[in-house]
């Protein structure tokens, strides 16, 4: 099998799916062989990822609206994608998330607050959880008598390097993917008896388009003394704090997922593989 058919015929999940970086992904891993199952609430996007997809030619995807801080939610959708795919999947990319506000602290609104750590938090357990329970189902070998699992499964979730750095004005976010990788440290811990590797990913300064645009005019109107009120200057002063000097792209965070949930790491978990260009300076 050549490495650009690795995942051929897994069953993969990719919440947030219709955002920019669920949406190269599905597209990458249906590339790459793999059967899609793309999630997300918002069913216009959901759906445009799906067309983009089969527009490519890739046959193997579906759609499934979800909304993953509901658990009712979650379990109808993996159920539904059980019956359609008729198999459990064999690896979650766990990847849907929420920006909020970015503001300075004394201003952060404490709704906004608890909605960042619903969506990206328990959301991200909630599915975590919700897949991990069927992939430790039906990783049970009953013939194995020492008890070591094949591991066949893997999860990755989507960090972030603001969790590392502490981002000026963006408090909740980056409590938020702290949690995250905390959450996936001890979640590979707990799921490696049961032949499930947990890792995260954890992208900064990706670019360009309408997201890093965005957030760099959101942060020259938040009024932190850490950024210019100028948009054009705010990514000027943020790309010369990388030392590769340029963004990364959708693809390169893409890749490092797909490394990660691939068997080239199968020795692989409770990491966080940051992709930065050096911005982070090796804290992880």
């Amino acid at each position: 099998m050549t490495s650009e058919k690795r995942f051929h015929d897994k069953l993969i999940i990719i919440t947030g799916a219709g955002g920019n970086f669920g949406r190269e992904g599905c597209a990458y891993f249906a590339r790459n062989g793999a059967r899609i199952a793309a999630l997300d609430k918002n069913e216009s996007a959901l759906e445009e990822t799906v067309s983009i997809v089969k527009n490519e030619g890739a046959k193997n995807i579906k759609a499934f609206e979800c909304d993953v801080t509901s658990v009712a939610s979650v379990e109808s959708a993996l159920d539904e994608i059980i019956r359609q795919f008729g198999t459990c999947p064999d690896l979650l990319w766990n990847n849907a998330g929420y920006q909020g506000q970015i503001k300075p602290t004394l201003e952060y609104s404490v709704d906004d607050f608890a909605l960042v750590m619903n969506i990206n938090v328990n959301g991200m357990f909630i599915m975590m959880q919700s897949v991990a329970k069927r992939m430790a189902a039906q990783n049970i070998d009953k013939n194995n008598k020492d008890d070591q699992k094949p591991y066949k499964y893997s999860i990755v979730n989507t960090a972030s390097v603001a969790a590392l750095r502490g981002t000026p004005a963006m408090i909740a976010y980056s409590s938020s993917k702290a949690a995250i990788i905390s959450m996936t440290v001890c979640a590979a811990k707990d799921l490696a008896p049961h032949g499930i590797r947990v890792n995260a990913v954890s992208p900064a300064l990706i670019g360009p388009g309408y997201m890093w645009t965005r957030q760099n005019e959101l942060h020259a109107a938040s009024n932190s003394p850490y950024f210019s009120s100028d948009p054009e200057e705010v990514a000027k002063n943020k790309v010369n704090g990388v030392p590769m000097k340029r963004l990364g792209t959708i693809e390169e965070v893409v890749k490092s997922v797909a490394f990660l949930l691939s068997d080239e790491s199968s020795y692989t978990t409770a990491f966080n593989l940051v992709v930065d260009g050096g911005l982070s300076g090796g804290i992880h």
